[in-house]
């Protein structure tokens, strides 16, 4: 009997990476269990054993931990209703499939691989509905399968698979939270396979088991299992037990509206992650493939908390949901300007020592990895990056010799007698006490004026020679956080290297 407090699960199979449809799945199961004050679920669906992946089970779920979404329940935790891989409660599925046989619900079947594709290119000519033909369902189940035979068959060892039956000329309703009423005639629902050749239940009938047995109140899952559900609701039936409330999400579609798929972009959440992306932006833009909070809702930047608080399946719409990768990057930078300081650093340090391993910097190594510093770096360029690990990659020219001038660059900017400006520049900064933004701006103003030249003669000649490339944050502001010594050096090593070419 289900239990009032609201339990979900998420209940993929280790055949790979996560797909970020799975992770929407897993979210929305999460976010409404802890909106409910209820409980989140992992259960590692592997009875197809062909294609489970070695490490994938350890892999998916650091993934969604990664992602802030951590399991009740799951293989690692353990819990009251485990175990929690499929492939750990044969003898479970069993006993049910047992009982099914015994109240006639469940039939034997021999036919072989070739005979049932035979069968099913007979049915598509004859403009039919593929199904299994019943030729193995017994003569007391309506068949004409004498028992005798079945019973040879049993103990001369031939392999068969186990189907459930379904009953003729009835209707299968049920309501769904998202897509309201949903009704299917039996006569469009096939025998399906209960268990298989190898003694493994397919996964209709174990999911079903085991949600029955985990106690799940609520199932939400992609509108790909929507075609499944009749089956599963007569399993249901045949065992007398209440169904859970079900939810079925709508598919998320590629720009073009064609299902999303590896073929037009990365379809695997590890894929963001190695590119960049937060955990933050992931979940706030999954969350709302979807999903949206209501009319007069402006929000668009939701914390997790948030997300439980405002998040209902009654919001969630029926139609597909558009994967727009430009989307996701706005939102990345959004978190990237309002993240905290001490978050960005503990960030960026890890990223900027692996770079250090790589190249020398000839900046004291104990000032560019200070928190100090990284800070500096992080206001200049928060505006100006994309993805935490570009304060680093990015902004190279903060932790590391420029090792190239922009090109074009030089060639607008540089004039016949910049190298000349430059150096006498230079001798004005080398005097400076306070090498502050304010301090060296005001230098150059005065420096350029009784020759009637703009600011902007030295402004990108000194943003080149400093950095290596024509854009940046506010010049001053970054001469200042290099430090006198690094600005010194660099500009005589520019001046060196550059020459005037008309």
């Amino acid at each position: 009997m289900i239990g009032q407090r609201v339990r979900t699960r998420f209940a993929p199979s280790p055949t790979g990476y996560l797909h970020v449809g799975g992770l929407r799945t897993a979210l929305y199961n999460y976010l409404f269990a802890k909106k409910m004050q209820g409980e989140f679920i992992i259960r590692i669906e592997d009875t197809d054993q062909g294609r489970k992946v070695e490490g994938a089970q350890k892999s998916l779920i650091k993934t969604l931990e990664w992602a802030g979404i951590v399991a009740d329940e799951s293989p690692e935790k353990g819990g009251k209703f485990g175990p929690y891989v499929q492939s750990e409660r044969l003898d479970i599925y069993a006993g049910y499939c047992q009982q099914l046989l015994d109240d006639q619900h469940a039939y034997y079947c021999f036919a072989s691989h070739e005979e049932l594709e035979e069968n099913r290119q007979l049915q598509i000519k004859q403009g039919l509905q593929p199904k299994y033909n019943r030729k193995w369902l017994p003569e007391e189940m309506g068949g004409s399968m004498p028992p005798s035979l079945i019973r040879k068959k049993l103990d001369e060892g031939d392999p068969y698979v186990i189907r459930m039956k379904v009953p003729d000329y009835i209707s299968v309703w049920f309501e769904d939270i998202i897509r309201g009423p949903v009704e299917f005639d039996s006569a469009t629902i096939d025998d399906q396979v209960l268990m298989k050749s190898d003694g493994f239940p397919t996964y209709h009938f174990a999911s079903v088991i085991d949600d029955h047995l985990m106690e799940f109140t609520h199932i939400i899952r992609g509108e790909e299992w929507l075609s499944s559900m009749p089956k599963h609701l007569l399993l249901y039936e045949f065992f007398g037990w209440e169904p859970p409330k079900v939810a079925h999400l709508p598919l998320l579609l590629n720009a073009d509206r064609s299902k999303l798929s590896k073929r037009q972009g990365d379809v695997a959440v590890e894929d963001y992650v190695r590119k960049g992306y937060s955990a933050d932006a992931i979940i706030n833009f999954v969350a709302m493939l979807g999903w949206n909070e209501g009319e007069g809702s402006e929000q668009e930047v939701y914390s997790m908390d948030q997300l439980i608080e405002k998040f209902s399946l009654e919001r969630v719409g029926k139609a597909g949901a558009v994967f727009n990768v430009d989307k996701l990057n706005w939102l990345e930078k959004q978190y990237i300007k309002s993240r905290p300081g001490e978050k960005l650093i503990a960030v960026i340090k890890p990223i900027l020592q692996a770079e250090l391993e790589q190249k020398k910097s000839l900046m004291p190594i104990e000032t560019i990895t200070s928190d100090d510093y990284l800070a500096k770096v992080i206001e200049l360029m928060r505006e100006r990056v994309g993805f935490e690990h570009e304060f680093v990659t990015f902004s190279s020219y903060f932790f590391f010799e420029p090792e190239s001038y922009d090109e074009e660059a030089v060639k607008k900017r540089w004039a016949v007698d910049t190298s000349v400006l430059l150096h006498e520049f230079t001798a004005i900064l080398y005097t400076l006490e306070e090498f502050s933004a304010e301090n060296i701006e005001a230098h150059l103003k005065e420096f350029v004026a009784p020759k009637s030249l703009k600011a902007a003669v030295l402004i990108h000649p000194l943003r080149i020679v400093t950095s290596g490339v024509s854009f940046g944050p506010s010049l001053y502001h970054m001469l200042e956080v290099l430090g006198k010594e690094t600005v010194l050096r660099r500009i005589q090593k520019g001046i060196e290297t550059i020459s005037f070419q008309p």
